[in-house]
């Protein structure tokens, strides 16, 4: 088992781009940030936890605090970078979640234990280090069996968790709309429904059998034990779920449809979480999205309007982040929100540069894209690659995403650099969808004028006796409507 030293994490010293908003005054994202992190570091005297795990609480009813965590994660595959950059992305998101990283270890195995994850000898090195450094929890950069998990609790007497119950938890505390606090209820049940855990049959809630069927009196077998009353709660609780999710999905696809017969295009930020997406959407709009240099930042869809320089409008939403080996059950509970990216007409697909592997990034991100575009039956709209963080990336591997990378737009949300270059590139790709018309409009038709004004780029505008002579680029859909005022062009 080996271990690496905290501060050379390539994860532990990025900087937030962006800022969390450019008007005047505190913005809304700024408020979000300074409640989410109001109470976040609580600390508690050394005397205080050492008497607690003194009085022998159960790991599952220890008080929360802030925890003092250890890292394990299992070298199977790859380079040590490789190893260390995953261990350093589970770093991240402990401290996300609001615990304090105390060691990070990591063992090169072919395949993890079936048993331990780890293995028996390594467990008691584990359980040494634990008790010397005083940690509360172990992660696991994996996820792990019911077997797996209760065994290592055993040995290591701490509570012990994986990487998908992290994630989950990181979900919990940053969701704030309802849809999406249902959407992490249902996926922690649906982890959890498989890991529940109690004292067996001690707490059977009732007698079952007939005296003529087993024995009678006194040799009655017990009833529904308490793990399986709490299995049928969490299936009924699962149940309610999925059908309030139903009627707020039915909700926002009535949103989506008022939004494509506005006209007005729409672009999807997707990508990698931390990838500085808020940070963009926040240069390109001016919005005061929540900005945060935290994982998972962003749970909630973010709509925003803007214009580009030729003053045509468009929509900006900013989308949920993914992540390396994301949980099935977030995937599944959130196919409703990630529909969005589907239903735009462009995707900003962000990479972070400043990130050891950005090319990992986005093969997870194509990966999980994929299967949502294959559950709903849909293709993949055209996408832009934006390879944000210049400012902070290594020389050598922005030259290879240069190399690798031909189309992509590279650019720094923090300083602005590449931004005029993006709008670009969006203003051309949305001139692809429109045509090129010539109209002349009545006087007396100055909503006309005006709505071309608002969803097309006008090329030329002159006035002549039957009315204003126009020259554009409109979208197809509405150029079909205006069509009774087309004219030959000259």
């Amino acid at each position: 088992m080996q271990r690496f030293d905290l501060d050379q994490s390539p994860y532990g010293s990025s900087g937030s781009n962006g800022s969390a908003g450019t008007g005047e005054g505190i913005s809304v994202g700024e408020m979000d940030l300074a409640e989410r992190n109001a109470f976040r570091r609580v600390g508690r005297e050394e005397s205080a936890r050492h008497q607690e795990q003194a009085d022998g609480y159960d790991v599952e009813y220890r008080k929360l605090r802030l925890e003092q965590v250890i890292l394990v994660g299992v070298w199977t595959a790859g380079t040590i970078a490789e190893v260390e950059a995953a261990l350093g992305e589970l770093a991240a998101l402990a401290e996300t979640a609001g615990a304090e990283v105390v060691d990070m270890i990591y063992q090169r195995r072919d395949t993890p234990d079936p048993g331990t994850y780890i293995g028996s000898g390594k467990v008691a090195e584990l359980r040494e280090l634990v008790a010397a450094t005083g940690a509360d929890t172990v992660v696991c950069d994996g996820e792990l069996s019911p077997g797996q998990l209760v065994a290592l609790e055993k040995e290591l007497d701490c509570k012990v968790i994986d990487r998908t119950m992290l994630i989950l938890d990181i979900f919990a505390q940053h969701a704030k709309s309802k849809e999406g606090k249902a959407q992490v209820a249902l996926a922690q049940m649906e982890y959890l429904i498989t890991r529940v855990r109690g004292w067996g049959q001690a707490l059977s809630r009732q007698a079952g059998g007939r005296a003529g069927s087993n024995g009678g009196v006194g040799l009655r077998g017990p009833g529904e034990t308490k793990i399986e009353a709490d299995r049928r709660r969490l299936r009924a609780d699962m149940a309610r779920l999925r059908k309030e999710l139903q009627a707020m999905t039915t909700s926002r696809a009535v949103k989506r449809s008022r939004r494509e017969h506005s006209l007005v295009p729409s672009v999807a930020i997707a990508g990698y979480t931390n990838a500085g997406k808020s940070s963009l959407i926040n240069a390109l709009t001016g919005a005061g999205v929540l900005v945060e240099d935290a994982l998972f930042a962003t749970l909630d869809p973010t709509t925003r309007r803007a214009e580009l320089a030729d003053g045509r409008a468009l929509i900006f939403t900013d989308t949920v982040g993914f992540v390396r080996h994301l949980p099935t059950q977030l995937v599944e509970a959130f196919k409703s929100t990630l529909e969005e990216v589907l239903g735009a007409d462009l995707i900003l697909h962000v990479v972070d540069g400043s990130d050891p592997f950005p090319l990992g990034q986005i093969e997870a991100v194509n990966t999980v894209l994929a299967d949502v575009a294959e559950e709903f039956g849909a293709s993949m709209p055209p996408e832009i690659l934006v390879v944000n963080k210049v400012d902070a990336a290594d020389p050598l591997v922005l030259a290879q995403l240069r190399h690798a990378l031909d189309d992509a737009v590279f650019v720094s949300a923090r300083t602005g650099e590449g931004i005029a270059e993006l709008e670009g590139r969006i203003e051309m790709f949305l001139n692809t969808l429109d045509v090129r018309v010539t109209l002349v409009v009545p006087f007396t038709r100055g909503d006309v004028v005006s709505r071309i004004h608002e969803n097309g780029t006008v090329l030329a505008e002159t006035y002549e006796a039957a009315g204003t002579r126009i020259e554009a680029r409109l979208p197809r859909q509405l150029a079909d409507l205006l069509h009774e005022f087309t004219v030959q062009p000259d």
